[in-house]
């Protein structure tokens, strides 16, 4: 059976990650979570005091200082972030750390380590990845592309549950503003600006469980695979 790989891009909180791990699960695909690897960025730049326009130090840190890398926790079966060694899958769920984020990855020095991260991983193809350019920059050959959106105050509602559950309590309106600050951001940088390829299949979430995404996105594996499989009977 061929390899595919799958890009799952989309708004924060449309439960792109969650759809993800269970697309890859079912596939038995590894999985790579790629706004954490910039999630983890931002960890390193706040607790080493390095400001978002000190681009020698950031530049310096990207090359010398930084190591990102996924382990996969025995006991959950997730892939946690690891920033030099260390998991810190808790801490870059922070609010603190959706607050930045954005800021960070606009920097173009971020951008262009983490794609290049990126494509190394998914070389070897048989992935699921999802982010905000992956259909557009990381992997633009990707066989298969979804594009998720949902309504903000479900999204927002779907991260304040998530962050409470980890005890942190935060109000609807605070992360209505973070989320809306986040999608201009992320919508209007200069460098791989959050867009829905040419060839992405849209997927609102606002009104579908999780285990309908997964089918969804499961269907479309299905038919890529059979595309893929005919076009080799068709060719040799």
């Amino acid at each position: 059976m061929k390899n595919l790989v799958i890009a799952i891009d989309g708004y924060s909180s449309c439960g792109k990650s969650t759809t993800a791990k269970a697309v890859a699960a079912t596939l038995h695909y590894a999985y790579l979570d790629t706004g954490a690897m910039y999630r983890g960025v931002t960890l390193f730049l706040l607790e080493n005091n390095i400001a978002f326009d000190d681009m020698a130090r950031i530049e310096h840190a990207l090359r010398h200082d930084i190591h990102i890398s996924f382990k996969r926790n025995s006991k959950t079966g997730r892939n946690e972030l690891c920033l030099n060694d260390k998991i810190r899958e808790d801490d870059i769920r922070q609010m603190r750390i959706s607050n930045s984020v954005s800021e960070v990855s606009v920097i173009v020095q971020v951008r262009h380590a983490m794609v290049a991260q990126q494509q190394r991983m998914g070389r070897r193809r048989g992935v699921v990845m999802d982010g905000r350019d992956i259909g557009t920059t990381v992997f633009p050959d990707a066989e298969v592309k979804i594009f998720m959106t949902a309504d903000v105050e479900v999204r927002a509602r779907r991260r304040q549950e998530e962050l409470a559950g980890k005890g942190e309590h935060v109000d609807l309106a605070d992360i209505i503003e973070n989320l809306r600050k986040r999608d201009h951001i992320d919508s209007t940088r200069a460098e791989s600006p959050l867009r829905r390829a040419s060839d992405a299949v849209l997927l609102d979430t606002t009104h579908i469980t999780i285990n309908e995404q997964v089918d969804f996105v499961l269907d479309k594996v299905s038919s890529a695979l059979f595309a893929a499989y005919a076009n080799k009977q068709l060719h040799g």
